[in-house]
């Protein structure tokens, strides 16, 4: 029984309009809940109201994976859309279940060439039109959407829709189509094959070669189907289970996962969706298993590449677990290190290899360690109640000769060898006995150990809890394996070698050439992020968004659109910075990576503290703190109490900030984070130095002043430079005020330099040297301005105030000198984008996981400023102001 697989989903950019007899989603729902219901039905506001009736508790809740299969989904739609189908004559049926097949749930774009070698008659396609079901276009069939063409599909016979499926094979010639030929022969299969299945696999391998993971995944499922050896069940499941992920569908790899029996996986996607303590737990097992070497010989076959270029069953771990940076660091793998543009302990997740939650990639790991209680995956039965279809002409011919693929089909990547265990049958002449598909038995390699340890560092290091870092180090040296790359300098800077942890981040950060591999590109960034290095940090993430968007493998792309948030926001581009972040988060949702989503609202809040929006900034992080305690996450909590310290601290309640940085170290999963602790250092040092507490600021300065000058960063020294004025009192501090912005000039922090000119600007007024405080006062308010930072441009205008020099807030330009585009913040302009579409106030709370009277607030700023009074003169205003 062929079992289906959805279609790709509507482009997000266009969202579904809503009819008379669809509902708003549940605002109650979690925001990653709204996001993956929507993705899952292809945006049809009826199959929405219906799943969302259907959802148990915990699938509400966006604890358990949503239902994958069709009939799961929206049965009462699909039971409709197949009575329209039956009800239409049997030529045309068969028409559509041919175009039906030829585009789900593969795309094969295949259809003219079946019609032309089955010889039918195209003109029975009118009668779908005219019902208004599909119409035939000069490239094929168009359904009138989603459901209907699954349901043209499932109402077929098997039989029928065998034969179509054999029919669509035949016509799959051409150079390239070999995957898609070897699916529709899996497809029209009576039963296990021996050689089918290994021909699924060898083509399964072709196409994550190419970055079609959706593709490779429903091969190695179909594998699954035809496959007798229960152990091998296990393993092709546990292989399109990290298809599935790297495709991005995070509910369908979860459910598949669950099928099998996997520590491995178990804990990958805890550490990307769930508890981070289960996480380390179950990597920490899997690293015991195969270090003791149990399971035997499947120990090491059983965990494949994810990464879509390692054979189904190969371990492409030097790809993929953080080796960009040569030697490895001698001491612990744990640790969050220091950086000076991004929290660095998610910056770890992705230190070790793809697909953590702030990862690159999806983990390799894909295979069960022990195929213990494999299952049979779950089938969508077609209708049975059909009436009887005439064969296609030239279908009869069944999948016994195996045709030999081009070896040009199946490019080799130097670094991703081909595995012991690739099977071979699909590329060999038929032989009498069936060629064996397991590998021959051998040790596990220790790159797996060191990156199932890369996963634990990564899930301890995102509690915050460091003694689980502490117990991952003593495994490493139980199994005898040394941390390597970027963690390698994490794990050094945490436990204070400092200059080792510069030498390896500087090796790991020059790996940001153009077209490498995604993951490799995202640790180069990290690297440079933590040295300090913004605008080759910039370089690797764009280049990494760009390589894991070719390679196809989706799961990687909020990250690597994450880490650019970062380098844009603190080099002045706080509005490119909250579009990226936003658009990240959205992407963490539909790609079910719950912890990087949290993560990422609490960026968000440090993005709206920076630039004055209190509102936003307050709901974000709370909305991030109320998770992550819930998941034992402390990174996202620290970040988010650090933006919340942040807000205090621009709007001047410099006890409160101070109060909050220093709770940044809270003990317990899910309360805090030293890494992001040792970051806030300098907001630290001045909120403890404006509210006369400096006694434990001084210790902290010491500290970081340690590590900038260990790295040499200019924009590290400068802080660390201001840090020193704060703490000196007089007229010495000015010396190293002035040292500070030296050092300023030579980085790419300009935000920050802005708030050094500030504060340079405040003491030489107290000093009554009053011209070259104005001068530097009117510098930094005119930086604050053009950022967008109101909080901050008020404290230099009250400082010019004080001076004797009143300065009014900047007027607002007329209606007609700028596009809307320039007078708006960008959450502004997405909610004011939205409200042109004409979407409600709810409608885009939702869509921007926002309450409503958050949206009433940023509607408000959006007409004051640009002057208008209606949702009309809006609509109007933007489309001049795109048109312009």
């Amino acid at each position: 029984m062929l079992t289906p697989v959805n279609p790709t989903s509507p482009d997000r950019t266009s969202p579904p309009r809503r009819t008379e007899t669809g509902r708003p989603l549940d605002p109650a729902l979690p925001e990653g809940v709204h996001v993956r219901v929507l993705r899952a039905v292809y945006g049809d506001p009826r199959a929405v109201a219906e799943l969302l009736a259907r959802l148990t508790p915990l699938q509400a809740a966006g604890l358990d994976p949503l239902p994958t299969e069709p009939a799961s989904l929206a049965p009462e739609l699909l039971a409709r859309c197949r009575r329209e189908i039956r009800a239409l004559p049997d030529d045309t049926r068969l028409l559509l279940l041919l175009a039906a097949a030829d585009q789900y749930p593969v795309a094969t774009h295949a259809f003219l060439r079946a019609v032309a070698a089955g010889r039918l008659d195209t003109r029975c396609l009118d009668s779908a039109e005219t019902a208004g079901i599909a119409q035939g276009t000069a490239g094929g069939v168009v359904f009138r959407d989603a459901w209907t063409r699954i349901a043209a599909y499932e109402t077929g016979s098997a039989a029928d829709r065998r034969d179509v499926h054999r029919l669509l094979a035949r016509v799959l010639r051409a150079e390239g189509e070999t995957p898609r030929r070897s699916w529709h022969r899996g497809a029209g299969a009576l039963g296990p094959s021996v050689r089918l299945t290994a021909e699924l696999r060898t083509a399964a391998h072709r196409a994550r070669d190419a970055g079609e993971h959706t593709l490779a995944r429903a091969l190695v499922e179909r594998a699954a189907t035809l496959t007798r050896d229960p152990h091998e069940r296990s393993r092709l499941l546990n292989r399109a289970a990290a298809d599935a992920w790297q495709s991005g569908d995070g509910d369908r790899a979860r459910r598949l996962a669950a099928t099998t029996d996997s520590d491995a996986l178990s804990g990958v996607f805890a550490l990307r969706a769930g508890n981070a303590a289960e996480a380390f737990d179950a990597l920490v097992t899997a690293v015991m298993r195969r270090g003791s070497g149990e399971g035997g010989a499947a120990a090491g076959e059983e965990t494949g590449a994810a990464s879509g270029r390692g054979s189904a069953g190969s371990v492409s771990v030097a790809e993929t677990s953080g080796s960009v940076s040569g030697p490895g660091s001698s001491g612990s793998t744990s640790g969050p290190g220091m950086t000076g543009a991004v929290s660095v302990p998610e910056a770890t997740r992705a230190a070790s290899g793809p697909g953590s939650t702030g990862s690159a990639s999806v983990p390799e790991l894909t295979r069960s360690s022990s195929a213990r209680g494999a299952t049979e995956p779950a089938s969508v039965r077609g209708a049975t109640g059909s009436a009887s279809l005439r064969k296609v002409p030239g279908s009869a011919a069944a999948p016994g000769v195996q045709e030999r693929p081009r070896a040009t089909e199946a490019p080799r990547s130097a670094e991703a060898p081909r595995s012991a265990e690739a099977p071979r049958a699909a590329e060999a002449p038929r032989k009498t006995e069936p060629p064996r598909l397991t590998a021959t038995p051998r040790t596990p390699a220790p790159d797996l150990a060191v990156h199932l340890l890369a996963r634990a560092t990564e899930a301890a290091v995102y509690t915050g809890d460091l003694r689980r870092c502490r117990e991952a180090a003593a495994v490493a040296v139980r199994v005898g394996v040394v941390p390597h790359g970027t963690l390698g300098g994490l794990a050094a800077a945490f436990e204070g070698r400092y200059e080792d942890a510069r030498d390896l981040l500087k090796a790991a950060a020059g790996r940001c050439g153009p077209g490498g591999d995604p993951t490799l590109l995202i640790h180069a960034g990290i690297a440079a992020l933590m040295l300090g290095d913004h605008t080759r940090a910039t370089t690797a993430t764009v280049r990494a968004a760009a390589s894991a968007r070719a390679r196809g493998t989706t799961v990687v792309v909020a990250q690597a659109m994450e880490f650019r948030a970062y380098a844009e926001f603190w080099t002045g581009r706080p509005r490119a910075a909250e579009t990226a972040a936003a658009d990240a988060l959205w992407q963490a949702h539909a790609t079910g990576q719950d912890n990087g989503a949290c993560h990422l609202q609490a960026a968000l809040a440090m993005f709206a503290a920076l630039t004055g929006d209190a509102d936003v900034c307050r709901e974000r992080a709370a909305a991030a703190r109320a998770f992550a305690l819930g998941r034992g996450l402390g990174l996202p909590a620290a970040l988010a109490q650090w933006a919340l310290a942040y807000l205090d601290l621009s709007s001047g309640r410099f006890a409160a900030a101070a109060a909050r940085l220093r709770a940044l170290a809270g003990f317990g999963p899910g309360h805090g984070h030293r890494a992001i602790r040792h970051l806030a250092t300098p907001h630290y040092v001045e909120a403890a130095a404006r509210s006369g507490d400096t006694r434990i600021a001084r210790v902290a300065h010491a500290d970081y002043d340690r590590w900038a000058r260990a790295v040499r960063s200019p924009d590290d020294l400068a802080l660390s430079a201001r840090c020193r004025a704060l703490l000196t009192p007089g007229a010495e501090a000015v010396e190293h005020y002035r040292i500070a912005l030296d050092l300023h000039a030579r980085g790419t922090r300009d935000f920050e330099r802005a708030r050094t000119e500030l504060l340079l600007g405040g003491a030489l007024r107290r000093l009554r040297r009053r011209t070259e405080a104005r001068d530097r006062l009117h510098t930094s308010l005119e930086a604050f301005e053009s950022f967008g930072a109101p909080h901050c441009a008020a404290q230099a205008r009250a400082e010019l105030r004080a001076l004797g020099t009143p300065v009014a807030a900047t007027a607002l330009p007329a209606p007609g000198d700028l596009a809307p585009t320039t007078r708006l913040t960008a959450q502004q302009l997405m909610v004011a984008r939205m409200a042109a579409e004409g979407a409600t106030n709810r409608e885009i709370a939702v869509r921007l996981a926002l309450s409503p009277r958050t949206i009433d607030h940023h509607l408000r700023g959006v007409f004051s400023r640009l002057g208008i009074r209606s949702r009309i003169e809006l609509v109007r205003l933007l489309a001049e102001g795109e048109a312009s």
